[in-house]
Parts: structure tokens; C-alpha cells; sequence
């Protein structure tokens, strides 16, 4: 079974993949998991995957092209 993690932070999985459960069924071929960076995919200068919400409004979204580029 695969598993892909798109995250902002792909650091913050590293510890939890290494020590649990999880690392013996990587370990045993049962699972594949793939974290990516999302910001790797964006194409403008500061990598940004956030922005405000269309129409204003509190708070922030992820903007669509750096998961369907």
C-alpha cells in the first residue's frame, strides 16, 4: 500500500516514520509512503502555497497550483 503526504513541513515526519510502527512496516515491504514538500512544486520566486480567500475574509487557503502543476 502507498501512501503520498503533501505537507507544508516534511521535516516534522521524519521522527515519527523512524521510531514507530510504522518504520517496522515500511521495514516489512507492507507500506511505502512518499512525503513531498508542497512548496517545491509552486513557481513563483518565494514559494508560496498559501493566499487570502477569494472575496476576503479571515484567515488563509492553499492556492491550487502547486498540487495540480
Amino acid at each position: 500500500m502507498r501512501f503520498d503526504i503533501f505537507t507544508l513541513f516534511p521535516q516534522m515526519f521524519e521522527g515519527v516514520f523512524s521510531v514507530s510502527i510504522v518504520k517496522r512496516a515500511v521495514e516489512s515491504g507492507l507500506v511505502s509512503i512518499a512525503v513531498h514538500d508542497i512548496r517545491a512544486y509552486t513557481t513563483d520566486t518565494h514559494h508560496l502555497a498559501d493566499d487570502y480567500p477569494y472575496g476576503g475574509g479571515a484567515g488563509m487557503v492553499m492556492t491550487p497550483e502547486p498540487i495540480f502543476a
